[in-house]
């Protein structure tokens, strides 16, 4: 699901009312991101508050070649890895999923043994259906036991898109909600769903009811039953001891669009691409009584954060034996308050981007390769960016591409093409930002008369000939964040010379 699916984020048949009666009850993330624009990566990262660097979901016989767990694939999560589960445990948390799992479909791979009680669902998508001969149809299970396959037992009409699962998984919901409830016990739901995947599917009665077709249909059917698990949290009396959040596990899949796929608002390309399409994600956090209503954050957040967050509601440390990548988004949620964090944006084994503020620098770009891009396969379809969306992986590190996300959400114009920045040096890395050996070709302070008496370094611009003031990058942003300092008194204030030497992270 994209990040325009919802009406809430400006979908305009506004056919998602329970999602955005949860937003205008709630707290609407508008900066939330997947670990990785791919499914398998991003729900492990999820689950283990680590990026998919560390927790084993990349790969290495390609370079940024996403990574998942097909039937054909022998891997999956690793037994070194905690998951949020087994962390829920030790509070006394009965945990389930319902839905896609894709951390490897082998015994050892298995959700009850990485720390979920009860689990009604799928090891991989609904791909298929297979002839049973070299491939089998994918498996649904119960727990332990395999109680059916996809086209067999659960049934998926390709032709009109018919297929009962969702209300299936709502019913599951339900009942284990009410059962927690009735033994007075805390609980977990993982609700993974899966409707939006292509091939998309939909129950008879949303079927032809979207303006959008058939995608609209399961998105519609999805927010009809998270309205239903929100109204039975409240008719049970537990809504406010219950914190929901709502997201998708990587952008909409354009590749599918316009009757398999869904909208990333007007953001660049979609689902496999570490552009803003592919990595931005609706993101929706309800707590009656405690999340005052209507609130919209920009607090950068990551579905890593989920696991941080829930570990801290569960009044428990994160594992720290490891690193953690994953920030407790609970002062944000509560507070309002606006924590200073990177989003990387991983594809494969390569950091490809990284964001800080509103800022994004791209080490590399790629949507896909000009042999599938003959084939018809389009991560991009409609955006073209000469120099941006390319078909081969173009490497950036000498000069990153930056884009000032506020001003171009949609990454059309990179800053550092423009003449004042050709012979810039940028330097994103975990500890912070770093502009090296920046040579500007008239960098100033701009002392306007009608403005007040500077006396600050944060009143200071930079100002470029034929660009007037540069609409981006300016002290005035970054003194929050950083240190520039002048080469010639080492004290930070604003640079007067022709070249600006570097800017550090404030501790």
């Amino acid at each position: 699901m994209g990040w325009g699916d919802l009406g809430a984020f400006g979908e305009p048949s506004k056919e998602t009312p329970n999602l955005d009666q949860m937003a205008s009850e709630g707290m609407l993330f508008l900066d939330f991101y997947t670990a990785n624009p791919l499914c398998s990566p991003s729900r492990a990262a999820l689950l283990t508050g680590r990026l998919p660097i560390r927790n084993g979901f990349y790969t290495t016989n390609a370079h940024a070649r996403n990574a998942y767990t097909p039937q054909d694939i022998v891997g999956g999560i690793p037994d070194s890895e905690l998951l949020l589960p087994e962390l829920l445990k030790k509070a006394g948390y009965i945990n389930k999923i319902i839905g896609k799992w894709h951390l490897g479909h082998r015994p050892q791979f298995h959700p009850l043994k990485h720390g979920f009680d009860e689990w009604f669902g799928s090891p991989n998508c609904h791909f298929g259906p297979y002839d049973n001969r070299e491939l089998p149809n994918i498996p649904v299970y119960r727990d332990w036991e395999m109680i059916g396959r996809y086209y067999e037992d659960f049934k998926i009409d390709l032709k009109t898109g018919e297929a009962n699962l969702t209300q299936i998984y709502l019913q599951e919901a339900l009942d284990f909600i009410s059962r927690q409830q009735a033994s007075q016990q805390p609980f977990f739901l993982y609700w993974a769903i899966d409707a939006t995947h292509a091939p998309v599917y939909a129950s008879k009665h949303f079927l032809g009811t979207s303006q959008r077709g058939l995608y609209g249909d399961a998105v519609r059917e999805i927010d009809d039953s998270v309205g239903k698990i929100l109204k039975h949290l409240q008719k049970l009396g537990i809504s406010e001891n219950t914190f929901v959040f709502f997201t998708s596990d990587n952008g909409a899949a354009l590749i599918s669009a316009p009757k398999q796929g869904g909208s990333n608002g007007r953001f660049l390309c979609g689902k496999q691409t570490t552009f803003e399409g592919g990595m931005r994600e609706p993101a929706i956090a309800w707590w009656p009584g405690h999340i005052p209503a209507g609130e919209v954050s920009h607090q950068l957040g990551n579905v890593m954060d989920l696991f941080t967050t829930s570990l801290s509601l569960a009044g428990l440390q994160p594992p720290s034996d490891r690193q953690i990548d994953g920030i407790d988004l609970l002062p944000a949620i509560l507070q309002g308050r606006l924590i200073d964090r990177p989003i990387f944006y991983y594809r494969g084994n390569e950091m490809m981007a990284v964001r800080v503020g509103l800022y994004k620098a791209h080490y590399w770009t790629w949507s896909n390769s000009w042999e599938e891009y003959g084939k018809g396969i389009d991560f991009c379809p409609g955006q073209n960016v000469s120099g941006v969306t390319t078909h081969t992986q173009e490497e950036h590190t000498t000069l990153p591409l930056l884009f000032h996300l506020g001003r171009d959400p949609g990454e059309k114009y990179p800053l550092s093409m423009l003449p004042c920045w050709q012979s810039c040096v940028f330097e994103m890395r975990p500890e912070g930002f770093q502009i090296k050996s920046c040579q500007i070709e008239r960098p100033l302070c701009h002392w306007d008369a009608t403005l007040p008496k500077l006396t600050e370094p944060s009143d200071c611009y930079l100002q470029c000939p034929h660009q007037g003031f540069l609409p981006a990058l300016n002290i005035k942003e970054l003194w929050s964040e950083y240190l520039v300092w002048s080469s010639n008194t080492k004290r930070p204030w604003c640079q007067e010379s022709h070249s600006l030497t570097y800017a550090t992270r404030l501790s």
